[in-house]
């Protein structure tokens, strides 16, 4: 399956990591919708040829705003992330966990926007982005930990939705949920693995993890 010609939404892509995605699907053909919360955060990002949209991943009502209007869609790729961490469990502080959580709200909100027309895609793709915290918490990243433990349950239940889909329309699986996990995120490592989710068919890849 190519890229080329996809639509593919990245959700909160003004970070190094989202630039590298986009740029990489950008030059594979794909139309690469960002969003950011600010026009001017989403500079680079149009002049390396991506539309941009001022939305706040987090919000469902400002996701599904834009679902209604962009048409079809191939990919949605929640981008929102960031670390905070350190001094044991005592060190776990409410303001860092209210600081992590949007990344696992830019997931709720993303899926459920997009949902409807990743299935009506041939190939329509939910991808995000964890790490491997979750599979050996510490002390001093508990709230981190638990906010991708979180998000890598929602998209599991994305998976498990896009799978019922499928059965109870009597047709072939064609919209997968992926999680990529990370030690140390590199941006060109997440890019790559963007890309390789069109090279496979979605049952080798709806709910699993993999390793960037």
């Amino acid at each position: 399956m190519s890229i080329d010609g996809r639509t593919i939404v990245l959700a909160g892509a003004t970070s190094a990591s989202g630039l590298a995605v986009a740029t990489a699907l950008v030059a594979a053909g794909a139309r690469v919708i960002a969003t950011g919360r600010s026009n001017a955060g989403l500079a680079p990002l149009r002049e390396l040829g991506a539309e941009t949209v001022a939305a706040d991943a987090t919000s469902l009502a400002e996701m599904s705003a834009l679902a209604s209007s962009v048409g079809a869609v191939d990919g949605v790729i929640p981008l929102v992330g960031g670390w905070r961490g350190g001094g044991g469990l005592a060190g776990q502080t409410d303001e860092d966990l209210h600081a992590l959580l949007p990344a696992f709200e830019a997931v709720r909100a993303t899926s459920r926007a997009f949902e409807p027309l990743l299935r009506e895609s041939d190939a329509g793709r939910f991808a995000l982005v964890s790490s491997t915290a979750v599979a050996r918490p510490l002390a001093g990243g508990a709230n981190y930990a638990a906010v991708k433990a979180a998000s890598e349950a929602w998209g599991r239940a994305t998976a498990q939705g896009f799978a019922k889909a499928a059965r109870d329309a009597g047709g072939p699986l064609r919209a997968a949920s992926v999680i990529f996990r990370a030690k140390a995120l590199d941006a060109d490592s997440l890019a790559s693995a963007v890309l390789g989710l069109w090279d496979r068919p979605a049952d080798e890849l709806n709910d699993r993890i993999h390793d960037i």
